[in-house]
């Protein structure tokens, strides 16, 4: 049931125009997925998350795993009915919260030996235990597990978890039952450009529906990042989906669309939000400056959403500030509408030809706060 369709190429540039055909519907890319790290979207609906352009979310599978537990999902209808989100679903395979999240893990050739940040309960995550998981969600789009190393990291430590990344994408092929869900592979390599080929064409050698670059944003500057991503990709197959794991500047998702990146996913519009940071066609806003007290203006004079349409920088200040719950909605549905309308853009500059206006408009906002 998966397919990936290329439908134009920018002239000039590597960025391109896609569809992503699933069970559950179509994506056009490139595309953002908002993060929905407990089955959820924090602060809105999945209606509203739909309404504001977007085709398909990420879900975390390590903490479906352990609450409320994948087979309880399944029981229960699968993901979709679950979170009552009819798109497409994407997940990834945990093994970024296991080193992230966990205090006492181990990383051996079987899994990764971890304790849960919730109880303190042992677990094993194995390849096979990654896609069992996913399978039992129901998802879309399923991630490979990977070691994903912290930065920095030696090249010695670097080739040995590029080694153990793709013998355990191997063991993920060799154990996915469900083919309507599509497999991709996670490159690693950190920022060595030789690991990264050695990852990219291990994988590629194995043969996935798309491809996933892990790793990345997690220390290095964002011209190391761009880098090598660009890098990467002429090391992984153009008529597979690529799709840049945890990046989401609009300046760098923008660079990254030029060298031909299809999907990213960040929680950095939702969670900016939650901390009174705005996007904007201006640059940055942060609420909660002194300046905005008596500010009637909206947030953002060029943005149609329902935040801006109908509340002044005022009023989200004194929202902000007198900690209330509706802020949190109030400035998630303008964050993400602004992620959902530069998306658009992008994808409407590709189909006609003028990518690397908007390119430079993006990385040089008009203004900061």
């Amino acid at each position: 049931m998966f397919r990936f369709e290329i439908l134009k190429h920018d002239t000039g540039t590597g960025a391109r125009l896609g569809r992503i055909h699933t069970a559950h519907g179509t994506v056009d890319t490139p595309a953002f997925m908002p993060v929905a790290t407990q089955a959820s979207v924090k602060a809105l609906s999945p209606a509203e998350v739909e309404s504001l352009g977007f085709e398909m979310v990420i879900v975390n599978a390590y903490h479906m795993y352990l609450r409320p537990g994948h087979k309880t999902i399944e029981k229960l209808g699968g993901l979709h009915k679950f979170m009552s989100w009819p798109r497409p679903i994407t997940t990834d395979s945990g093994g970024f919260q296991v080193l992230s999240l966990s205090k006492t893990r181990k990383v051996k050739e079987e899994g990764i030996v971890f304790q849960s940040h919730l109880d303190g309960s042992s677990h094993v995550l194995t390849p096979e235990k990654c896609i069992e998981i996913q399978e039992s969600l129901g998802v879309d789009i399923m991630m490979c597990l990977d070691e994903c190393p912290p930065y920095p990291s030696t090249p010695e430590y670097m080739k040995k978890s590029v080694g153990l990344t793709t013998r355990w994408a191997k063991l993920c092929k060799e154990a996915q039952k469900k083919h309507d869900n599509a497999l991709f592979g996670i490159v690693q390599g950190g920022v060595f450009p030789d690991l990264r080929r050695e990852s990219a064409e291990g994988l590629t050698g194995i043969g996935f529906d798309g491809y996933s670059l892990g790793g990345l944003g997690i220390g290095e500057d964002s011209a190391r990042t761009c880098e090598i991503t660009e890098s990467t990709l002429a090391h992984l197959p153009p008529e597979k989906p690529r799709y840049l794991m945890g990046i989401g500047k609009p300046g760098d998702i923008a660079q990254a669309v030029s060298a031909g990146v299809d999907l990213f996913d960040c929680v950095i519009p939702t969670r900016n939000a939650r901390n009174g940071t705005l996007f904007t066609s201006h640059g940055k806003l942060v609420i909660k400056n002194a300046r905005y007290a008596e500010d009637e203006g909206p947030i953002d004079d060029n943005c149609g959403c329902y935040t801006c349409g109908n509340f002044s920088r005022a009023y989200l200040r004194h929202l902000y500030m007198s900690k209330e719950i509706l802020v949190l909605r109030l400035l998630t549905l303008h964050n993400l509408s602004y992620y959902g309308k530069l998306m658009t853009d992008i994808r409407e500059s590709i189909a006609r030809g003028g990518f690397s206006v908007l390119l430079n408009r993006v990385k040089s906002p008009g203004g900061k706060d």
